[in-house]
């Protein structure tokens, strides 16, 4: 099994959107000059995106694209099903005829694969990619609570 281009842009897109919509609507040509990611295949993809409401479109000047919800309730699982990227490594679809018609003797073995994916990518959020890129940046302070990192960002003090 692997990721296609289709996902991995999806997401990379989603997070660059992320760390900027602060700013307001991020333009399809900023975040494709920024990520080199072809404009015409971003519109695709953002169409994709807006009919799962993922993003919101912004028309006219100062237009572009906004997250439709708050990225903590964003998963990565959601970004990838919804630009159609099959999270399976079954040869057969899941509809165990991977062997001549029949179930293959590792199916079950794919399909937890496929289930335990599924469930780390659900787990992870847009803001999680976000508070990570942010400090690697450095821009923020992360502090661990729990199970998810919390973003401080860092002001420096006057001198």
């Amino acid at each position: 099994m692997r990721l296609t281009t289709k996902g991995r842009f999806a997401v990379t897109a989603m997070l660059d959107l992320a760390l900027r919509q602060q700013e307001g609507p991020v333009t399809l040509a900023g975040i494709g000059a920024r990520q080199s990611i072809s404009l015409s295949y971003l519109e695709q993809l953002f169409g994709k995106l807006r009919r799962h409401e993922l993003v919101q479109s912004v028309r006219g000047p100062g237009g572009g694209y906004c997250l439709a919800r708050s990225a903590e309730t964003v998963s990565v699982a959601e970004i990838i099903l919804a630009v159609d990227e099959p999270l399976d490594a079954t040869q057969c679809g899941g509809m165990e005829n991977c062997r001549d018609d029949q179930r293959c003797m590792t199916h079950d073995l794919w399909t937890t694969l496929n289930e335990k994916l599924y469930e780390y990518l659900n787990s992870v959020t847009l803001q999680d990619l976000v508070t990570g890129q942010l400090a690697k940046d450095g821009n923020v302070t992360v502090l661990m609570d729990r199970r998810r990192a919390v973003a401080r960002k860092v002001v420096p003090l006057p001198a």
